[in-house]
C-alpha cells in the first residue's frame, strides 16, 4: 500500500506506532540515548538514508518528486551538493564504497551508483523487491527490504552473495530499515518504532536494542512535523553516532546509556 510510505500526519503516526506490537524483550540488553551534541537539519528532508564519511554527511532523501542526493556539512546543515532523482523514482538508503555513492529506490527496483566527488551518475543496477536500507562492511552492501531479511550484494555486480535473517529472543525482526556498520554490527532502524536493532552480521542474531523514544519524543516537541526516527550515521574515525528521522529538524549525536541508568 502506498500510504504507509507517503507522509503521515502526527495524529496517524500516533495511531500507527500503538498498533505496532512490541519488538524488542529484555532477554537482550537495551541502551536508550544520551544527546552529546545537536546539529540543524532540513525539515524538508524525508530522510531514507544517512552516512558520515570524510568529515560530511551523505543523505539519501525519499517522495516522488523530492528525492535527492545530498552532501550536508554536519555542523551547520548546509547541503554542499546533490542530485535529484527523476520525479518517477522514490529514493531509498545510501552507502559510500571504493568511491562510489550507492542509492537504492523503493519499489522502482532500480539502484543507482554515482561518482562521490562529482557526484555524476556513473551506472545503474536492476534488483527484484523492493530497496529500503543501504550500509557496507567495507567489502559488500548490505541491503534491506522492509522484511527480516539482510542481503549481501557484491558491489561491482549487485548481486547477492548471501543473505541472514534477523531475529531477537522472540522471533524475526521485521520492518528493517536504514542501515548503519557500526564498529562490526550492523544497526538497523525498525520502521514504525523508535528502535535500533544492533545485529551480529554473522549469525543475524540481535545482540541489544536502543530505545529512542525519549529522543523522539523531544524532537516531536520541538516539531510538530517530524515522523518516524529513520537516519544513522557512524563516524569511525572518531567514534561518534548522529541520529535523525523523517521531517526532523535536528540530528542528534548520541551516547549509548544502558537503560537502567
Amino acid at each position: 500500500m502506498v500510504w504507509w510510505r507517503t507522509k503521515i500526519t502526527g495524529t496517524l503516526l500516533v495511531l500507527l506506532l500503538a498498533l505496532v506490537p512490541p519488538v524488542c524483550s529484555a532477554q537482550e540488553p537495551i541502551y536508550r540515548a544520551q544527546v552529546v551534541q545537536s546539529y540543524p537539519h532540513d525539515p524538508a528532508a524525508f530522510t531514507q538514508g544517512l552516512l558520515f564519511h570524510a568529515g560530511f554527511l551523505y543523505e539519501g532523501t525519499g517522495l516522488y518528486g523530492e528525492s535527492f542526493l545530498r552532501q550536508v556539512r554536519l555542523e551547520d546543515g548546509e547541503v554542499v551538493q546533490q542530485a535529484a532523482l527523476e520525479p518517477s523514482f522514490f529514493g531509498e538508503g545510501t552507502a559510500v564504497l571504493e568511491g562510489q555513492i550507492f542509492q537504492l529506490t523503493w519499489r522502482e527496483g532500480r539502484a543507482f551508483v554515482y561518482d562521490l566527488d562529482s557526484f555524476d551518475r556513473r551506472a545503474e543496477f536492476s534488483y527484484v523487491g523492493e530497496g529500503w536500507g543501504l550500509t557496507t562492511d567495507g567489502r559488500y552492501l548490505i541491503m534491506s527490504d522492509g522484511s527480516s531479511t539482510l542481503r549481501f550484494r557484491e558491489p561491482s555486480t549487485f548481486e547477492v552473495v548471501r543473505e541472514i535473517n534477523v531475529e531477537a529472543f522472540h522471533g524475526p525482526v521485521p520492518r528493517l530499515n536504514e542501515l548503519e556498520y557500526v564498529d562490526g554490527e550492523i544497526w538497523a532502524n525498525v520502521w514504525l518504532t523508535n528502535l535500533i536493532c544492533r545485529i551480529d552480521p554473522e549469525s543475524g542474531q540481535v545482540l541489544a536494542w536502543i530505545d529512542l523514544t525519549e529522543l523522539a519524543d523531544l524532537e516531536r516537541k520541538a516539531n510538530r512535523g517530524a515522523e518516524v526516527l529513520n537516519g544513522i550515521a557512524y563516524d569511525g574515525e572518531d567514534g561518534r553516532v548522529f541520529v535523525t528521522g523523517k521531517l526532523w529538524s535536528t540530528i542528534y549525536e548520541i551516547r549509548l546509556v544502558p537503560l537502567e541508568e
